[in-house]
Order: structure tokens, then C-alpha cells, then sequence
């Protein structure tokens, strides 16, 4: 297929671009970035932008571009509506007009985390999947997300074009700009047991959700590396996080000791993406036992950490 894959030069981006190409696709990248992967230097805001890219021949839409959370302190309410919603409504109309049969949209599990649920107050972790709700985003990112998902929704319920939503979960490679300790790779690997994947396993997802999306109609998945844990776990997770994990990983206190890391004392919540698994047969390659296989075999550490690392559209050009 001709695919248009927004966020070109994005960290998703450049690891999905070669794996499309490699399944034997055409992409034509659109980012307001230059980047090795990106065609055409632009905004989804713009719908001339959007017209001038589908000009080009194209068969269906990976829309990965969006403005982030981080980008809340850089950037106006407005420009997330504009880039988030509009750009969204933009590729979505277009792809309508030219008689599109999948499209697949990059959103995030930020939209599931209310203001309560962040807080982590209660006496257990907080199962998250399709299901859990009412969503009440904490933030102008999470709120525009969650609209964009529902404009995909409605195209797909009125317009009839099959829309797979790709609920996210962390896999940016720099620090977390909220928690300053444990340390950058020592949080990553932890976060492996409940909220994070690896950007070549989002990489990989986006292609299984393409291929399966005419099947689908429209369906929204939670994409994070399969948790090891139980649902009930969930009470003792937030008591005693750390016991819980020794439990299944009975050497896991001495390798992250050797490494001079801590395991999590408590969890407030943990994704479950088995219904990716169930509904476009993905699964992570990625988790929790890969990360202690690597510290067991003192080999390089199956994810990326890169506290330097600077999204393209702050780089300038």
C-alpha cells in the first residue's frame, strides 16, 4: 500500500517508516520536522498540507503525528486542538473522500488517567483496559486525544471507515519530566511490569493493527508489554509491590541489586493489553523477563535511554 505515516520524524516514526518499507509498503512521511523518513514539511492543521500529501497517491493513513505532553509548556490550549482535533478531522475527511478501507490512529493511555487514578490513593492498583472508565483526562493532551479517538469512532460508525485506535503506552527515551528518582534506566525497567513498552514493539503494532483493520471496524487497543501480573494481584501490588514481584521473578532482587537498583515498593496501577493480543494477534516482544534476561546475561538493555534526546520540532531546522 501507499501509506501516509504522520509524525515522520518523530521517535515513532523512524522506527515505523523502514518496518513499512520492509513489508513492502510505500510511505510518504509528513512532519513538521525534517527528517530522514519525511517527504513532506508540514502540519495535519493545515488541510492544504493534508490535500498536497494525498495528492501523491494514497491508499491509507498512519496517523502518528500529534502535539505531546511534554509540548503543554511549549505550546498553547489552541495548537493541541488544532494539531490533535483538527489535524485528526483533516486526515480523516480526506481519507473518506479518496475511499480509504483502514486507517489506524496513534493515541495514548495518558487519556485514561484521571486527576484520582494519578494520585494512586486507593488500597489497590487500578486495572486499566478498553473498558475502564469514565475517562476524565487531567490534561489539555489527554483531553484532545480522547477527541480525536471519538472523531475516529464516528467516521467509522457513519462514514464507514474502519479506524484502529492504538491506546499507548510509554516508550519516549528520554526522562521522565515528573519523577527524578529511581533512575532513568532503573524507572524504564521497572515500568516494564505495568506501563511501558519498547518503541520498536509500538513500531510493530501499528503494522498488525493495518493489516487487521478492515476486519476490525473501529476498535480501540491498549498497547504495553504483557504484565506478568493477575488482576488478583492488584491489592498487594500497591501493599507490597516489591514481594509480589520476587515472587515471580524470585531472582529479580539480586540482579537489580547488582545493578544498584530498586524495584517498585508499590503500584498504583498496571495495563492490560491482552485484547490487542486477542483482536490483531500482537503481543510484545519486550517485557519484564527480557529486561532481567539482559542484567542475568550482563548484556545491553533491550530498551533505549536517552536522557539527551530532544523531539525533532524542538531541534529547529
Amino acid at each position: 500500500m501507499r501509506i501516509l505515516l504522520t509524525g515522520s520524524s518523530g521517535w515513532l516514526g523512524r522506527f515505523l517508516a523502514p518496518r513499512l518499507r520492509a513489508a513492502g509498503h510505500a510511505v510518504t512521511g509528513l512532519d513538521v520536522a525534517q527528517g530522514a523518513d519525511t517527504d513532506i514539511v508540514g502540519s495535519v492543521a493545515d488541510r492544504a498540507t493534508v490535500d498536497r500529501a494525498f495528492a501523491r497517491g494514497i491508499d491509507t493513513v498512519i496517523h502518528a503525528g500529534a502535539l505531546h505532553k511534554p509540548d503543554i509548556v511549549r505550546y498553547p490550549a489552541q495548537a493541541f486542538v488544532d494539531v490533535n482535533i483538527t489535524g485528526t478531522l483533516n486526515l480523516l475527511e480526506a481519507a473518506t473522500s479518496a475511499g480509504h478501507d483502514r486507517f489506524v490512529f496513534t493515541s495514548t493511555t495518558s487519556l485514561m488517567i484521571s486527576q484520582t487514578i494519578r494520585e494512586e490513593a486507593g488500597d489497590t492498583a487500578i486495572w486499566l483496559d478498553e473498558a475502564s472508565g469514565p475517562l476524565a483526562p487531567r490534561n489539555i493532551y489527554g483531553v484532545t486525544k480522547l477527541a480525536a479517538e471519538n472523531l475516529c469512532r464516528i467516521y467509522a460508525m457513519d462514514r464507514g471507515l474502519a479506524c484502529v485506535v492504538l491506546r499507548t503506552a510509554r516508550f519516549f527515551p528520554e526522562d521522565d519530566d515528573t519523577h527524578r528518582a529511581p533512575s532513568g534506566e532503573n524507572l524504564k525497567a521497572n515500568e516494564f511490569l505495568h506501563r511501558r513498552l519498547t518503541v520498536e514493539d509500538a513500531a510493530d503494532a501499528h503494522i498488525a493493527a493495518l493489516d487487521r483493520a478492515p476486519s476490525l471496524g473501529f476498535d480501540i487497543l491498549v498497547v504495553s508489554a504483557k504484565t506478568p501480573f493477575a488482576r488478583a494481584d492488584a491489592a498487594e501490588l500497591k501493599r507490597n509491590a516489591a514481594a509480589v514481584i520476587a515472587r515471580y521473578f524470585p531472582d529479580a532482587p539480586e540482579l537489580y541489586a547488582r545493578r544498584g537498583w530498586t524495584l517498585p515498593t508499590s503500584l498504583g496501577r498496571v495495563y492490560d493489553a491482552g485484547r490487542a493480543e486477542r483482536r490483531i494477534g500482537f503481543r510484545c516482544r519486550t517485557g519484564f523477563a527480557e529486561v532481567l534476561d539482559a542484567l542475568r546475561e550482563d548484556r545491553e538493555l533491550p530498551f533505549v535511554h536517552d536522557p539527551s534526546y530532544l523531539p525533532p520540532k524542538q531541534l529547529g531546522p
